[in-house]
């Protein structure tokens, strides 16, 4: 996903063409083309140029692509809770986010870290169970080892928010729409 900005810079340097879709059938379109199109086929969400109006781009064919950057997960309550699916890590009960607390595996007493592979999501009754011991202390068992979670290109993107129609051909709203518990932020 690009901004509206991004896709008409490179529609016009001609490393991007539009895609459009109507009644099933698809069409590319390179910068004048475009401009032609949105001529003739004036829409109500277009940027006004001082010579030109354009239609805003929903889906855009990438010329050329190099890679997807490489990003770090943001180490974050929410997204603690995203990936421990706010379940408590060491009973497996679901919980809202507010009823879950976060808990050093290691204690910071023992010298555990806060880190992604020693902080996970547990209910107020399990962490006060488990107190400043480790599980093994405790006599408590984790139901999955803690880790860094791997980040994909649109984890931090909302799709529950808004999407555009035009993006059902290319994306299966399905797979975007489950409920997987906290926004990634």
């Amino acid at each position: 996903m690009c901004s509206a900005r991004r896709a008409l810079t490179m529609l016009f340097e001609g490393s991007a063409q539009v895609v459009h879709s109507e009644d099933g059938d698809f069409n590319t379109f390179g910068f004048h083309q475009w401009a032609d199109f949105s001529e003739e086929e004036p829409d109500p969400e277009s940027i006004h140029g001082v010579s030109i109006k354009l239609r805003l781009p929903r889906v855009i064919l990438l010329m050329v692509y190099d890679r997807i950057p490489r990003k770090e997960v943001k180490f974050t309550r929410h997204n603690i809770f995203q990936r421990d699916k706010n379940t408590c890590q060491y009973c497996g009960k679901k919980h809202d986010a507010c009823d879950l607390n976060l808990d050093h595996v290691v204690p910071r007493q023992q010298d555990g870290a806060t880190s992604w592979e020693n902080i996970v999501c547990s209910c107020v009754p399990c962490n006060s169970r488990k107190s400043n011991r480790t599980p093994e202390q405790a006599g408590m068992h984790l139901i999955r080892q803690p880790r860094k979670p791997r980040w994909h290109p649109f984890m931090q993107v909302r799709f529950s928010l808004h999407y555009h129609e035009s993006w059902r051909h290319f994306l299966d709203m399905a797979y975007w729409n489950v409920e997987l518990g906290e926004d990634l932020q």
